[in-house]
């Protein structure tokens, strides 16, 4: 490589921590939970996507290393030439009659479900219409495919509705309304009860990424769809937040839109299938999380959400509005997001600083995040930690 390469990449990163940008990654040494061993202490975690609490559930961890057992470590294949196993249909099964779709289709990562669904269902002659808070891997996945683009406000529901127009009188075939369930930066929910009757108006599908609501919102946690109590088309989400914490995406749809997905969808063909242990372990926590201790745990987890929401907003933080176990602390400035969180790291209370490109330049934070097994003195006490903290760095 030349020396000059070498010298844009260290300037890049240079500038980088000069703007108070630069992700740390922070060791852990001990299972996901609530507490969690970092630099051989335990801290309290309040930002992992542990929302059910199940990613260090024994039961869960059981369910893995039976299935890694069984069938090893993994096919050393693709699915369709000699890497499909009996559990992996049998966790498409299980995963599309929990969520209510006739089939399922499982990917490597969720980012790989949304990079596969465009491209192989919609061309030139079709139109998406997304959310302009999407996710990274929504709109990878749309620049995948050669179908016109069009952007919507997020939940701005005029706005879409000129989207829509536009994409009719462009002649679109097939026009796809593509959103998060639930946006991960913000814990904002997706209007789907007015995107559902705009679709039903302007005769358009509906995609939705539920990687943050599958578990947790709607009757037995099937989702922001069933929260809000509407049909959608297409459905991708993951299970590596509540159901179980490891790796892993999925689509739910039609059973022939999954037979087409299977023929052509190239992160599916051209990547290893799922391993073992994490298709058993989602087994169990899609298990657990579709019966009565899976209401149990929401049933926690909101209140949690609920305490921790009054305690900082009494303490006098700043954070954006919602019933979501997101709950961002907003606070503009990258270099203090980093500063804070580095400084609650020192008081006991594991918390990431956001900031660009994660998020919109101006708009840093700590996100938050609930998790069923907080308990309340867990919150009492990152919140006093917050309180110390943010007056230390005159947050509040």
């Amino acid at each position: 490589m030349t020396s000059t390469f070498h010298d844009r990449i260290a300037a890049e990163l240079t500038d980088i921590e000069a703007q108070g940008l630069t992700k740390p990654e922070r060791v852990i040494a001990s299972r996901q939970g609530p507490v969690i061993q970092v630099g051989g202490r335990d801290v309290l975690n309040f930002c992992a996507n542990n929302y059910l609490g199940l990613a260090g559930d024994q039961r869960i961890v059981d369910a893995a290393n039976a299935a890694s057992e069984a069938r090893g470590a993994g096919t050393a294949s693709v699915r369709f030439i000699c890497g499909t196993l009996d559990i992996h249909k049998e966790l498409e099964r299980s995963l599309a009659d929990y969520l209510g779709f006739e089939d399922s289709i499982l990917f490597a990562a969720a980012f790989d479900a949304n990079g596969g669904l465009f491209e192989p269902l919609f061309g030139a002659e079709d139109a998406i219409v997304s959310d302009s808070l999407n996710h990274a891997s929504i709109i990878d996945g749309v620049r995948l495919c050669k179908a016109k683009r069009y952007r919507f406000a997020t939940s701005d529901m005029d706005d879409l509705e000129t989207q829509l127009k536009a994409a009719r009188a462009d002649g679109a075939r097939e026009i796809v309304i593509a959103t998060d369930g639930a946006f991960s930066m913000d814990g904002y929910i997706a209007k789907l009860k007015d995107i559902r009757a705009l679709a039903d108006r302007y005769q358009a599908l509906i995609m939705v990424d539920d990687c943050h609501a599958t578990g947790f919102l709607g009757p037995q946690g099937k989702g922001s769809y069933a929260h809000h109590g509407v049909e959608i088309d297409f459905l991708t989400g993951t299970f590596g937040k509540a159901l179980g914490g490891a790796m892993g995406g999925f689509i739910c749809a039609t059973a022939p839109v999954v037979q087409l997905l299977k023929q052509r969808a190239r992160p599916y063909l051209f990547s290893n299938a799922l391993a073992p242990s994490i298709c058993g372990a989602s087994l169990e926590a899609i298990r657990i999380a579709r019966g009565s201790e899976g209401d149990t745990l929401r049933t926690q987890l909101f209140a949690n959400a609920a305490r921790y929401r009054s305690a900082m907003t009494e303490a006098g933080f700043n954070l954006l509005p919602g019933e979501h176990p997101i709950i961002p602390v907003m606070l503009g400035d990258a270099r203090l997001a980093q500063d804070l969180a580095a400084r609650m790291l020192e008081l006991g209370v594991y918390v990431i600083g956001f900031s660009f490109p994660v998020v919109p330049r101006g708009a840093a934070r700590i996100r938050t995040q609930m998790s069923a097994a907080h308990t309340f003195e867990h919150i009492d006490a990152a919140v006093a930690a917050f309180t110390t903290a943010g007056k230390e760095l005159g947050v509040i």
